[in-house]
């Protein structure tokens, strides 16, 4: 690691910090514990929340995590904080408001119980404030980030504003940034990086983020090379070092690490998936922290119903919200609470994959060779769809960006029986084979992983 990423002295420890927000913490840890497996000597500090460290670190969660300990830090909530319901967007001001500081004391902390001071700071993309502290220490900085597109948009939000900044411009077309067609749209883009108050909490950590990663030794991103070559150049002209290491499920954790993957129980559903046709079955989720609203539910639940879709759900809301009796009616499909998401989409049953748009979702959609459905519903989801439909064409989204009983029959048919639907899954399926061959011994993103 020494003429590397890290410090000059190969045995220093590793200050990693967290955003303990939606799937960002798991995506986090996944990512240290793919570098632990190329570079099992370095030891880490996770620094995150009680709450996520005590989620993240608890019980069968700990296997193979010995390289890698929590630390917490102070969530910003005031004593005796009820959260109102809804996304989490005053927690995370509240949290923003107090990290720089909350972050820095921690590390102070650790390297005053140990003795040992960090020779590397990693973070999430968004926690920006992190560069100027790796700079007090005198250290790298890496940063971790999901898909590459977003990550180009957020470098670019000056131009973006510039362009298409005034209200009513959400059908301006995004053909003035590199890599993108005339078939993109302001609409596509996250609110808070074109329209409105850019010192919303969660605007001004974009708008800053995009500011400060080009000054990163190195960032480090859940895509491959192949899937956006474009994009990908374009990151490479604009930041340091560009470091794609996905898809990061993909990468096999060292043997000790295996809780998450080779030791994991079969999924429930598999015996049930078994009993169907191939690429027959809708599998259906919106995500840890995407609802759909009530009327969606039933209008989705209806569409299933009456077109005979055999279907799985994962479902986490409210189960009132289904039409009265939809789930002992239908015989065709399944209502879960869980499901082990790359088992079922890897099953051959899997037609098409119903989704936000997530990322995280997006990869695994496409290392299994299944189409997607898509209803984004905030941040970098629309965007990501939108690649799905024009770049990729391999999946659609729900006409109207809602759906409806008749919207929903209409999609299914067309990925399930019709001709689309195969078109999409051979499209998907090189895709699929691209990504394997990148995470093989000789594939870039194995190469890019090397340089820890």
């Amino acid at each position: 690691m020494s003429h590397k990423l890290a410090s000059s002295n190969p045995q220093a420890p590793v200050a990693v910090f967290n955003f303990p927000f939606a799937s960002h913490p798991s995506s986090l840890l996944r990512f240290i514990r793919t570098i632990s497996a190329v570079a099992p000597d370095i030891k880490f500090t996770f620094f995150s929340t009680s709450r996520t460290n005590s989620s993240l670190f608890s019980g069968s969660n700990n296997k193979g995590l010995d390289n890698v300990k929590p630390y917490n830090v102070w969530d910003g909530l005031p004593e005796g904080y009820v959260p109102p319901s809804g996304p989490p967007l005053e927690q995370i001001g509240l949290f923003l408001d107090q990290a720089p500081q909350s972050f820095e004391r921690a590390l102070k902390e650790v390297e005053a119980e140990t003795g040992h001071k960090f020779g590397c700071l990693i973070s999430d993309a968004f926690l920006w404030f992190s560069g100027d502290i790796a700079q007090k220490m005198n250290v790298p900085w890496v940063t971790t980030w999901s898909g590459p597109r977003p990550l180009l948009v957020h470098l670019e939000t000056d131009m973006i504003r510039e362009k298409v900044g005034a209200p009513g411009q959400e059908d301006k077309t995004l053909d003035f940034l590199p890599g993108f067609s005339n078939e993109f749209l302001a609409s596509d883009l996250p609110k808070e990086v074109v329209f409105g108050n850019i010192e919303s909490p969660l605007a001004n950590m974009l708008y800053k983020m995009g500011q400060k990663l080009p000054q990163a030794t190195a960032v480090a991103v859940n895509s491959f090379e192949t899937m956006d070559l474009k994009v990908s150049e374009e990151l490479k002209k604009r930041l340091k070092k560009l470091l794609l290491v996905g898809p990061l499920h993909l990468v096999r954790p060292v043997p000790s690490a295996q809780s998450d993957d080779d030791e994991e129980e079969k999924d429930a559903c598999l015996p049930w998936l078994d009993n169907h046709k191939p690429a027959s079955v809708a599998y259906i989720s919106f995500g840890s922290v995407g609802a759909l609203p009530p009327m969606e539910v039933a209008a989705l639940a209806e569409a299933l119903e009456e077109g005979g879709f055999p279907f799985l759900w994962s479902f986490r809301g409210n189960l009132e919200d289904f039409p009265k009796g939809f789930i002992e009616r239908t015989s065709t499909g399944r209502v879960v609470p869980w499901v082990n998401q790359v088992q079922i989409l890897n099953h051959p049953s899997i037609g098409v994959f119903v989704t936000h748009g997530g990322w995280k979702s997006v990869l695994e959609s496409v290392t299994c060779g299944v189409p997607m459905i898509g209803r984004p519903h905030f941040a970098d989801q629309t965007l990501n769809m939108r690649s799905v439909e024009v770049v990729w064409k391999i999946g659609m989204r729900i006409e109207g960006g809602v759906f409806t009983k008749s919207g929903a029959i209409k999609v299914l048919e067309q990925a399930l029986s019709l001709e689309q639907g195969k078109e999409m899954r051979q499209r998907v399926g090189v895709l699929k084979q691209l990504a394997q061959e990148t995470v093989g011994p000789n594939g870039s993103s194995a190469q890019d992983l090397k340089v820890w």
